[in-house]
């Protein structure tokens, strides 16, 4: 297993954690599982902007094309960064395209919140996407072939690459790989105090 490391700037709060890397990486099934153990909040960049459109990704793509899909991305995570100035704690997984467009890498570069590229060998990537939509019947957009699955994987993994930690995540349970993440940024529990008064 090889991680690549550059410490956050220790300035900033580790209030949100953003996932990055291809389809099948696994950014939100770790997320959901590094949210439970931290009882940090989680969230799908894609689910923000199915909300805000009022349809699927699948159905953006196939109507409107996706420039228009990458402009109503860019709106959504610029205004998820306005929304984490104001505090609290979350953990984001950003779509497969979303950390490709410049603007976007910028834009989390800028608000200076730890980057985490989430890799694994393609073939095990091609399994992963290929098991999902059989078994769930979603559609992926850009899920058409293997060949073609194999280049937008190499095409974009150089821009993943410049996220500042890597983690690989093949053959590796979730949640073995959320522990190492919040070991890695030295991220902790928020305790809830329940209605009892106890903590949880």
């Amino acid at each position: 297993m090889r991680v690549k490391r550059r410490k956050p700037d220790s300035a900033a709060p580790l209030h949100a954690v953003f996932l990055v890397g291809f389809m099948g990486a696994g950014k939100s099934s770790v997320g959901r599982a590094l949210g439970q153990q931290l009882n940090w909040a989680f969230e799908d960049l894609d689910d923000r902007i199915e909300r805000r459109e009022g349809r699927s990704v699948a159905e953006i793509f196939r109507d409107s094309g996706e420039p228009e899909f990458r402009r109503a991305e860019r709106e959504a995570l610029a205004l998820l960064l306005k929304e984490l100035r104001s505090g609290g704690a979350r953990i984001i997984a950003v779509g497969g395209g979303a950390f490709v467009q410049e603007g976007n890498a910028d834009l989390l570069a800028a608000a200076n919140v730890p980057r985490i590229f989430l890799d694994a060998p393609v073939e095990e990537l091609w399994q992963r996407c290929s098991k999902q939509a059989g078994e769930s019947g979603a559609e992926r957009p850009l899920l058409r072939s293997q060949k073609q699955f194999r280049e937008l994987f190499e095409a974009r993994r150089k821009s993943y690459s410049k996220a500042p930690i890597r983690i690989e995540t093949g053959s590796r349970t979730v949640e073995a790989i959320a522990r190492q993440i919040a070991e890695m940024l030295g991220l902790k529990r928020i305790e809830v105090r329940t209605e009892q008064g106890e903590m949880e």
